[in-house]
């Protein structure tokens, strides 16, 4: 995050968010602070650029970010950035 995040924002993203251009809340979130600028955030849905547009609904945005996984799929540690790899029948299977 560019800003530190506050408590109440942190309790917003946890709440749900209503976005602009939207007629429903997000999800809740799980949000947790790692440090003053980063955020460990779990959405359960993917709405077009979510994590930044939640972020911007609390006046904030978004420096980096990075996606640790899926569903049940865990992004695999050994690729490089760009690199790929087929999903296995099971990953493919819980994507479903």
């Amino acid at each position: 995050c560019a800003d530190p995040v506050s408590d109440e924002d942190l309790q917003a993203l946890r709440e749900g968010i209503l976005l602009r251009g939207e007629d429903s809340p997000t999800l809740p979130a799980r949000a947790e602070r790692v440090d003053a600028n980063t955020l460990l955030l779990t959405i359960t849905e993917g709405r077009y650029h979510q994590v930044k547009r939640m972020l911007a609904a609390v006046g904030n945005h978004v420096e980096a970010l990075h996606r640790l996984r899926i569903g049940q799929v865990e992004l695999d540690k050994a690729l490089e950035p760009g690199e790929y790899r087929e999903l296995t029948c099971q990953e493919k299977d819980s994507l479903a």
